[in-house]
């Protein structure tokens, strides 16, 4: 079995999240896929089990090292870009992946024949449950002055759900202790994947927010998380948190866990809901091969 490992939402190499991304997978089972997936041990591992397309997408099975997801973000654009550079092997436009969430879209961007950056169109969003600030806060190690109450803690899901709490700026950031068993027992009453934090204030002048998602599955903080972001373009465009009904902006995550990444967030309001689309580019690592 070929496997190949990316950095995705990487501006150069060895930054951004890691995955794995297997090829002809069409025979394993999924206690297989999950057993290889906790041997790679990084917050995703994806298996493509079709090597032509079906229904115009080509067939993907997302796992962390604990359970099977039906969408994830980084992943859908790690996988597209495999697929686009090994399987399909020139560049095409749109590569489109079937997940469990459904048929998920990718475009592409070139520079010199080789991808730029890759884009994702997500599920429309939905909009779950407000929590008392007070009750997250202290899963946080934060009291509730530190959120920015002029904006909801609020569930929020394009295919997976997240729980989005505006904080008010680095200070706060940096100040997060986790109260892991907490964390773990609120995520699973509420259904949720995990929280996503967010400031305006960043550490990159060009970026326009800096964010930390906590408590997803096994890895305690995610270094850059596709569909956790492309919640917050959500919510950041229901609650017109930068004044209007749509946003365009930069993304920083994972510098608390020096894995700097860098996401990019397109959102709008349209008479259907709002169209949620999150961008970044991929770095190509190694590759290898698994004896059957």
């Amino acid at each position: 079995m070929r496997f190949y490992i990316v950095d995705v939402f990487a501006e150069s190499k060895y930054s951004g999240n890691q995955l794995a991304v297997f090829r002809d997978c069409s025979k394993l089972s999924t206690e297989t896929m999950q057993h290889i997936a906790r041997e790679m041990h990084f917050s995703e591992t994806t298996f493509v089990t079709s090597e032509e397309p079906r229904q115009g997408g080509y067939d993907v099975r997302v796992f962390t090292p604990a359970t099977e997801l039906p969408f994830a973000g980084h992943p859908t654009l790690g996988t597209a870009y495999i697929v686009q550079s090994q399987v399909i092997g020139k560049p095409v436009k749109t590569v489109a992946l079937n997940m469990k969430v459904g048929q998920i879209p990718v475009t592409f961007t070139y520079a010199k024949s080789e991808a730029d950056v890759l884009w994702m169109k997500q599920k429309q969003p939905t909009f779950g449950t407000t929590f008392e600030r007070s009750r997250v806060a202290k899963l946080l190690g934060l009291g509730a002055s530190e959120t920015d109450s002029r904006f909801p803690v609020m569930q929020v899901s394009t295919g997976i759900p997240f729980v989005i709490v505006p904080l008010k700026g680095l200070r706060q950031i940096k100040r997060i202790r986790v109260d892991q068993a907490g964390l773990a027992a609120f995520l699973k009453k509420t259904r949720s994947t995990g929280v996503l934090v967010f400031s305006p204030e960043t550490y990159g002048k060009k970026n326009d927010v800096n964010v930390r998602v906590l408590g997803v599955e096994e890895i305690p903080e995610d270094p850059a998380t596709g569909s956790g972001n492309g919640c917050l373009a959500a919510y950041l465009v229901k609650q017109r948190y930068f004044g209007e009904d749509k946003v365009d902006v930069r993304v920083e995550q994972g510098y608390e866990i020096s894995r700097r990444s860098l996401l990019l967030l397109h959102a709008r309001a349209t008479l259907g809901g709002i169209e949620v689309n999150v961008g970044g580019k991929v770095q190509y690592i190694a590759q290898g091969e698994f004896p059957e």
